[in-house]
């Protein structure tokens, strides 16, 4: 299984996380508890239904071929904005890491389902503060990814 969840390294800055994007690919970022935790049951549960799914739900770090040349970093600070609210939802336990692995599926929201994870790393509150200033410098105005009740 690799690394504890207090062996895994921590990436502290957003220009550090571009670059192992761009070093890697097959590599997703999971808001939860963490690799001791998710990695035991190797899947996630559908909310709405309570279905287990064939993987463990993340979201997709690699950079797509109609982002051309355009920033990196950009590209990986708006893979964690759209998702910052997460620990919000689920509760302060909830932080972003880093895995590499295969998609199995797809989940209720069209998100990866990724089975034969190893993580890589944790990403640092710092780095998402970056994200969110990231983001904010851009012209248009862009939200994170939420659900309301209406």
């Amino acid at each position: 299984m690799g690394a504890s969840d207090d062996e895994l390294r921590v990436v502290r800055e957003l220009v550090e996380l571009a670059a192992l994007v761009e070093r890697h690919r097959g590599l997703y970022v999971r808001w939860s508890r963490g690799p001791g935790t998710d990695l035991g049951a190797t899947s996630s549960t559908d909310e709405l239904t309570g279905v287990a799914m064939p993987g463990l739900s993340a979201n997709p770090l690699d950079v797509e071929e109609w982002w051309q040349d355009r920033s990196l970093r950009l590209w990986v600070a708006r893979r964690l904005y759209d998702y910052a609210h997460l620990p919000h939802e689920k509760g302060p336990d909830v932080r972003p890491w880093v895995l590499k692995g295969h998609e199995r599926g797809r989940g209720p929201d069209n998100e990866p389902l990724v089975v034969d994870a190893q993580p890589l790393c944790w990403i640092d509150s710092g780095v998402i503060e970056e994200a969110r200033a990231e983001v904010e410098r851009q012209e248009a105005e862009w939200g994170p990814l939420r659900r309301s009740g209406h």
